[in-house]
């Protein structure tokens, strides 16, 4: 039995929406074996974030060495990393495994406004992270820290994926479910050379908390099966976009997506996830 493993180096979250919650479960709805080393713990629910209680540098180097000596990945992603110091961390560490099957979700801030990433760190993610990456996945506001731009229109996310590739990423996807308007979102993929464009109807929810951690481990899972960037891609969307249209409507606040989704639809129409 032909087992594929994902890593997912990343913060909890006690709400179960976002962060290593909802990797692993994505991992398991995608036929892939979920590993995981915490950042950080979050005190958070769909109301905010009630506090954040980041890990020393030793504690995520001791996770990432008990998996690289004995569980090697398939493919990793990192989420929420906090600091430049565990950024540095998890970079050396990925470095010196050889895991370059690798998604950079470069997690900044959570849906209720509450800062994820401290200020400094961004350097870190660009000089450390991103010449690692094989697919970074940024939203708007995310590009538009990164890229140092201000994104307001298609030409805007395309220039924003050409500055982040020309950091090291290979491929570059610019997510635009914070684009204004309540047409389509049209997410931007690059590969150094050319785009690819991906549309899908924009859903009026207030039910979105995880969607970017959802969606990156979606992509991770794929790549970890060895399918390509793209067809990756391709599956994340629609993972998450199933998961955003059949949601669970919990919580007051921002409630969680609906990680079940994607298989059960699978399984309705005589499918199986592969």
């Amino acid at each position: 039995m032909n087992v594929y493993k994902a890593l997912t180096i990343a913060g909890s979250d006690s709400g179960g929406g976002a962060g290593i919650q909802a990797d692993l479960k994505t991992f398991q709805e995608l036929g892939v074996y979920g590993m995981s080393a915490l950042t950080a713990v979050t005190a958070q629910n769909t109301l905010g974030v009630q506090g954040v209680y980041p890990l020393d540098t030793e504690a995520v180097a001791r996770q990432l060495d008990s998996i690289g000596e004995d569980l090697t990945p398939d493919a990793v992603k990192t989420g929420m990393l906090f600091s430049g110091e565990i950024i540095r961390t998890a970079a050396g560490k990925i470095r010196q495994y050889g895991w370059d099957n690798l998604v950079v979700d470069p997690v900044m801030v959570a849906k209720g406004g509450s800062s994820l990433l401290q200020r400094e760190a961004v350097q870190s993610l660009i000089q450390h992270l991103l010449p690692l990456a094989l697919v970074t996945t940024p939203n708007i506001p995310e590009a538009e820290i990164i890229a140092e731009m201000t994104i307001a229109s298609l030409t805007d996310c395309e220039e924003a994926a050409r500055r982040i590739a020309q950091m090291g990423s290979r491929y570059v996807v610019v997510k635009g479910g914070h684009g204004s308007g309540n047409g389509a979102v049209r997410d931007v993929m690059y590969d150094g050379k050319n785009f690819v464009y991906m549309e899908s109807p924009r859903i009026d929810t207030l039910h979105t908390h995880g969607t970017g951690c959802t969606y990156s481990a979606a992509l991770t899972a794929e790549l970890a099966k060895g399918q390509s960037a793209e067809e990756a891609v391709r599956t994340a969307k629609a993972f998450i976009r199933a998961a955003i249209e059949d949601g669970l409507g919990i919580g007051a606040g921002h409630g969680p997506t609906n990680h079940f989704a994607y298989g059960r639809r699978l399984r309705a129409e005589g499918n199986e996830i592969r």
